[in-house]
């Protein structure tokens, strides 16, 4: 069989299971990283299994979240992650070093390796030629600790594109025009795979912004291959000795196929409140915007950068509008500053925020009331800028820089006669002093701050599962809803009893109270339950909340898995008139739980409306007897 690059990889790492689509397979991790917001976790589950050193090739734990140190919280965080990290041979990214994605891809990726990240756009690092993959903290420390990681075996598809892109059209247009094709659970299962003459006119950064958002489609990962663009970037980064060239096979095999001709786009935008909510910019010059914000690991590259700066510069921005720039990484904002161009942004008026994922994040910059908000970000759920009334749209960085001069949407097509030609730099400014090397550092004291809490741990599961219905919800509610992750929270990611008091509060503030009186329950769904973010803490609170199952019509992957990790029953409604019948406050019931889990076909009764809904567990064997024992910590304590 002629193979795709992604099954190369996935084959060549390959430790359990076969290769065919919907099965469980294994594979070895070569690489990991997490971040602050969910690293703590990550480290405190590490410490729990025993671990005393990291097994993987590299590991690294960035701080580049929860930066905002408005209170001891944040900083004792730092402390905590700094010094757990080295005491098990971890890399650590300091504060100011910039976004773990962004800086993963300039000074670590490599292309060929397994990536696993506690961070769902973990993906980022495909534009390299990795398979990076997004995951819960607890997967991520079982990798750190030499473990495989289970998944369920995508299928591929193919994106082929043709000819190059032109009139200022951008790689973030090549992947909202995937988004508009696919939508947010397009890509549930499956890997995303580019290929064709038109990859050879992408830089690497502009790969990564594609891969980047890979996320959004819900896709286990996307990849690029690895070829003379990639070892152009490597040689430019210092790091020549880790290419390696990688392609699929001439003809190989896919599940499905797409072609994307890239001289026939135009810019688009993301409009609210859904990455897949697509519209061409020229459909949307009419609309005033308030705020401009540029940066996160989407579009924060030195050459998105050089571009905003190019069209900023010796203008001033629109009255109406505040912009704010966030540049990737120290070394993006270091050569920013030593070129000349950072000073281009400020002269024209736009704020320069650190090297962090901040607004993307709802860490700062909350619009005004009823504001529009335009990002060259990747996520856009209703609340998430920290502001509820507020409208955001996504769009690329050419777009964003050109409607913060206007105060209206301006599309790239329409105003420039000309591309805006900026070359990718033939060595980029490397100085890693921010980065600690855990061989530098012997006999390290493990600092733990008093916002460190316990986590909670299932039990094993027990005959006879019980409760109400504690609350109803739609399609695609993500973990944003579950979770709330905004500058006030974030402190509080190690304090999982403090973050109860949240849980699911952005559609129903007693939430919390109810589930707390009821002693736990279940939770009901639509479809695509849990999209979004890769945080555990969706997993972790409601478990901390006594919720038993959830019953849902489909699952996100990440967070199906995270449920699955912590022993919370992730079930599948099959007749959807179920669903529909289902009310608030009724009372259900299963019984031999264990049996049932472990057969796949689970029925849970009724016992308000006196019927019957019969559910299944898409999962694998191992993951039904994780289910069963109480989750992956109990197992792996176990065995």
């Amino acid at each position: 069989m002629k193979k795709s690059l992604a099954y190369k990889i996935i084959e060549s790492h390959l430790v359990e299971g076969k290769m065919i689509p919907g099965e469980e397979i294994a594979i070895k991790i070569d690489q990991t990283l997490t971040q602050d917001s969910t690293g703590t976790m990550a480290y405190l589950q590490l410490e729990a299994m025993g671990v005393d050193k990291v097994k993987t090739k590299r590991s690294v734990a960035y701080i580049d979240h929860n930066t905002l140190q408005t209170g001891f919280e944040n900083a004792d965080d730092h402390a905590y992650i700094t010094s757990v990290a080295l005491s098990h041979g971890v890399y650590v990214s300091k504060p100011g070093n910039g976004i773990c994605h962004q800086v993963h891809l300039e000074r670590f990726g490599a292309p060929g390796m397994t990536l696993l990240g506690s961070d769902s756009h973990t993906p980022t690092a495909g534009g390299l030629g990795m398979l990076a993959i997004g995951a819960g903290g607890l997967d991520v420390a079982v990798a750190m600790g030499g473990g495989a990681y289970h998944l369920l075996m995508p299928e591929i598809i193919n994106i082929e594109l043709r000819g190059g892109l032109v009139n200022n059209t951008a790689a973030k247009d090549v992947i909202l025009e995937v988004l508009r094709i696919l939508s947010v659970k397009g890509g549930v299962g499956k890997i995303i795979e580019y290929s064709g003459e038109g990859v050879q006119t992408l830089s690497v950064p502009e790969r990564a912004t594609i891969t980047n958002m890979g996320a959004e489609l819900g896709a286990t990962t996307s990849i690029f291959p690895s070829d003379h663009i990639t070892k152009r970037f490597l040689i430019a980064q210092g790091r020549e000795q880790d290419f390696l060239e990688l392609k699929a096979d001439e003809g190989a095999h896919y599940d499905h196929k797409i072609v994307i001709d890239l001289s026939k786009l135009e810019p688009l935008a993301a409009c609210p409140h859904s990455p897949d909510n697509i519209k061409k910019v020229s459909e949307l010059k009419d609309i005033k915007v308030d705020q401009v914000c540029i940066g996160s690991c989407t579009n924060s590259s030195y050459l998105d950068m050089m571009r905003v700066a190019a069209i900023l510069k010796g203008k001033t921005i629109a009255p109406n509008v505040s912009l704010t720039i966030s540049p990737g990484s120290k070394q993006v904002l270091s050569m920013l500053a030593q070129n000349g161009a950072l000073y281009d942004m400020i002269n024209a008026g736009a704020r320069i925020l650190e090297s962090a994922c901040g607004p993307c994040i709802g860490m700062g910059q909350a619009p005004k009331t009823d504001a529009v908000s335009v990002r060259t970000f990747n996520r856009n759920f209703y609340g998430r800028s920290g502001t509820k009334s507020a409208q955001v749209y996504l769009v690329s960085a050419e777009t964003a820089a050109l409607t913060a001069l206007h105060g209206h949407f301006v599309s790239p097509k329409d105003y420039f006669t000309k591309t805006i030609e900026v070359k990718m730099p033939e060595k980029f400014l490397i100085n890693d002093n921010l980065i600690l090397k855990p061989e530098d550092f012997q006999d390290i004291e493990i600092v733990r701050g008093p916002n460190i809490k316990p986590f909670p741990i299932n039990t094993k599961l027990t005959d006879k599962v019980s409760g109400k219905v504690l609350l109803k919800m739609e399609d695609n509610i993500t973990t944003d809803h579950i979770m709330p992750s905004d500058a006030k929270l974030l402190p509080f990611r190690s304090n999982i009893p403090y973050l109860s008091e949240y849980c699911l509060t952005p559609i129903d503030s007693e939430f919390p109270q109810r589930a707390k009186k009821e002693g736990g329950g279940f939770l009901v769904a639509g479809n695509n339950y849990g999209q979004g973010s890769s945080r555990e803490h969706a997993a972790l609170v409601p478990l901390y909340l006594g919720i038993k199952g959830v019953l849902a019509l489909s699952f996100a992957r990440i967070h199906r898995d995270n449920l699955i990790n912590n022993g919370i029953l992730p079930l599948e409604i099959i007749d959807p008139q179920d669903y529909q019948d289902l009310s608030q406050d009724d009372e259900l019931v299963i019984e031999n739980a264990p049996q049932q889990v472990l057969s796949g076909k689970v029925e849970v009764k009724n016992i308000t409306k006196n019927k019957i809904i019969k559910t299944e567990l898409n999962i694998s064997e191992r993951a039904k007897k994780l289910l069963v024992a109480g989750g992956l910590l109990n197992s792996v304590k176990n065995s």
